[in-house]
């Protein structure tokens, strides 16, 4: 974890359909605390949304639940800044500043860039330069630290290359450069898909089943937990590659009510 004081945090959630469980405990809970602690900027990134194609209808009513689920979770509008990317149009003017500072190579060695396209039947452009936009979104603020998952690490890397790029060639520090924010281990968990455990859970998993959204009914969710993939074996322990499944429902659990691996193996083993 960098050492460097966190002052200004920016993180930006697609409004393409629900939050899901894994969005909250990995990332939202956290920032209820960290608005307290740094100037913190929570954004719908609408026009990240835009890299496949939307219902206007639909994608307006997403970005305003988008907005209510961050008020929702704690998030304070009196205390951080909740905004809609598209609302500030230095975020496309800063977009523009980041393609013409990033390298075409770059951006093609981005590996969710790859992964996407290749299940594409039509490959935008606004897909191949979403880091730019990424990196503007990030460095239009002097954000000190972004909190990012595994998907995003390759994405945060770039913004932090161009912004030393843009520092060198003016000779002082025209951009901050920014640092991942790694909340401390007991503060969230990697949540992995209900159906395939091996799996990081998505809202844009086909299988309805596999994903808890935080809009789901306590009906559903009961329906989707008891029909999560586990094991075979009564005993109840902690171990993600040998129980993937039956590891995964522990660290919901724990992070939901607060209780220890140890605890929740105890009570449930048998």
């Amino acid at each position: 974890m960098s050492t460097k004081p966190i002052k200004v945090v920016f993180s930006g959630m697609q409004p393409t359909s629900g939050v899901t469980l894994g969005n909250y405990l990995g990332a939202m809970r956290n920032f209820v605390k960290l608005q307290h602690e740094a100037q913190c900027f929570f954004c719908v990134v609408d026009l990240h949304a835009l890299t496949i194609p939307q219902d206007p209808v639909q994608l307006r009513k997403n970005t305003l639940d988008m907005a209510r689920l961050y008020v929702a979770a704690g998030i304070d509008p009196d205390v951080a800044t909740i905004f809609v990317q598209s609302h500030v149009s230095a975020h496309a003017e800063m977009g523009w500043l980041m393609e013409v500072s990033c390298y075409y190579g770059e951006l093609q060695r981005m590996t969710q860039f790859k992964d996407k396209s290749a299940k594409a039947e039509v490959v935008t452009t606004g897909l191949f330069t979403y880091p730019a936009l990424m990196a503007a979104d990030i460095l239009l603020y002097d954000t000190t630290h972004v909190p990012v998952g595994d998907d995003q690490k390759q994405h945060l890397e770039l913004a932090r290359d161009i912004a030393v790029r843009l520092n060198n060639r003016f000779g002082r520090e025209v951009v901050v450069v920014p640092e991942p924010y790694i909340p401390p281990r007991e503060a969230g968990g990697r949540i992995m898909s209900l159906q395939n455990p091996t799996q990081k859970m998505s809202k844009s998993d086909p299988d309805e089943s596999a994903t808890i959204h935080m809009l789901d009914t306590p009906d559903a969710i009961r329906k989707k937990i008891k029909r999560a993939v586990t094991d075979s074996e009564s005993e109840v322990r902690y171990d993600p590659e040998k129980k993937p499944g039956v590891s995964n429902l522990m660290v919901i659990l724990s992070l939901c009510t607060g209780m220890s691996l140890d605890e929740i193996a105890g009570r449930y083993t048998g």
